[in-house]
């Protein structure tokens, strides 16, 4: 398959960093005008003149005025890769309420706002991407709010694809991949996780930025690919 993205505006909301920037950079390499989505003003401004051809806009997917503002200000686009998340990892028992809301909006209602604004003018060759995550087949305590947003995403791309045609709408659902994400733990501790995640998979490695990049590339420029979601995980749901 020919991956060039040659004349098409692709935005990377959560683009400024780890995987969305990854992404973002990908998508400038295959010709695209790349489009740097983050509510840090300073944050995508930073990012976007690190891309070749790329440019910042503000938007925070939590909030609609945010997402419909920058749908007025860019017009149509090709593309769109929704990289947020606002995780919430608790027991149920101390969950917050209102962070329980925000994850949902980074996951769930963003994006279903972000197709709102968007789509009708996106062209019948666009493409919209969005992130699910291992965490909603493998249930685990404390991660019950992650499981659960990341499996909605699933049933989300399967409604949009069917309402949005030909609109494509799919999803990429990460194991644990060397991105940056973890990069706030100490070095011992992500090492511990990373080797313990490697020997329990069949992949037998976590995943890397380019795992990831390469199946965004792919579900960006896959044609007769809609209402899917693909596990880049290295066969963790089956371990």
């Amino acid at each position: 398959m020919a991956q060039t993205l040659d004349g098409q505006t692709v935005l990377v909301v959560g683009g400024a960093k780890n995987l969305g920037l990854a992404i973002a950079t990908r998508a400038s390499e295959l010709g695209a005008q790349v489009v740097i989505g983050a509510r840090d003003d300073d944050a995508a401004v930073t990012a976007a003149a690190a891309v070749h051809n790329a440019r910042p806009i503000t938007i925070d997917i939590t909030d609609e005025a945010s997402i419909a503002a920058a749908a007025a200000e860019l017009g149509a686009v090709d593309h769109i890769v929704a990289t947020a998340a606002a995780h919430h990892n608790v027991a149920v028992t101390a969950l917050d309420h209102d962070r329980v809301v925000t994850a949902f909006e980074a996951k769930v209602i963003g994006p279903l706002m972000l197709a709102k604004h968007f789509a009708p003018t996106m062209p019948p060759s666009g493409s919209i991407i969005l992130f699910s995550g291992v965490a909603a087949w493998k249930p685990s305590p404390g991660k019950s709010i992650m499981g659960i947003t990341n499996g909605a995403v699933a049933f989300a791309v399967d409604h949009l694809a069917a309402e949005l045609a030909p609109l494509r709408v799919n999803a990429i659902s990460p194991g644990i991949v060397d991105s940056g994400t973890w990069d706030g733990l100490p070095d011992a501790d992500r090492a511990a996780l990373f080797d313990g995640v490697a020997g329990s998979i069949p992949a037998g490695r976590v995943g890397t930025t380019a795992d990831i990049v390469d199946a965004a590339t792919w579900l960006l420029t896959a044609g007769f690919i809609s209402g899917e979601t693909i596990h880049v995980e290295g066969g963790a749901r089956s371990a």
